[in-house]
């Protein structure tokens, strides 16, 4: 399985840096994890937040390849238990194991990118920082992983 994170942000605490890495390292080779991080655009008074969002959206568009299926982080998408989030990258692996995941900016993913998503799933319906939709974004697919090879740690 090939799995791509992309994110709009780049500056985290090293906190959220050492977690992250932490689920990364524990992930198989053979999943083949990625992260690209997008700046965030400086936001000023003169331009818009819609045009912000639809440029950040361009920036997160390109680095999608053909090849892979878009699932989008948003609030409003899926919320899955642990379980149903298994089952269903499990089968979305049958038909393409190419996943790409996007966490937007702070202001949230342009219309363009929503359009393009295969699956748009929700971690939670709270606000959280970005750093913690990191931290939880890996443990899930360590978890998911944990689960598709029947590893005992789902439960410990």
């Amino acid at each position: 399985m090939q799995i791509r994170l992309i994110v709009v942000g780049t500056k985290q605490q090293q906190w959220v840096k050492k977690a992250f890495q932490d689920y990364v390292k524990r992930l198989p080779q053979h999943w083949n994890f990625s992260l690209h991080e997008i700046p965030t655009l400086k936001r000023n008074k003169n331009e818009s937040i819609v045009s912000l969002i639809k440029k950040e959206g361009e920036k997160i568009l390109s680095e999608v390849r053909d090849n892979e299926q878009l699932i989008i982080l948003d609030e409003h998408g899926i919320d899955f238990t642990t379980q149903a989030l298994s089952d269903k990258l499990g089968n979305l692996s049958v038909i393409n194991n190419r996943f790409c995941f996007v966490i937007g900016g702070p202001d949230g993913l342009s219309d363009q990118c929503k359009k393009r998503a295969d699956m748009c799933w929700s971690l939670t319906k709270l606000t959280l920082p970005h750093g913690l939709v990191r931290i939880i974004f890996i443990e899930q697919i360590y978890r998911v992983w944990t689960l598709m090879s029947q590893h005992p740690y789902h439960r410990i």
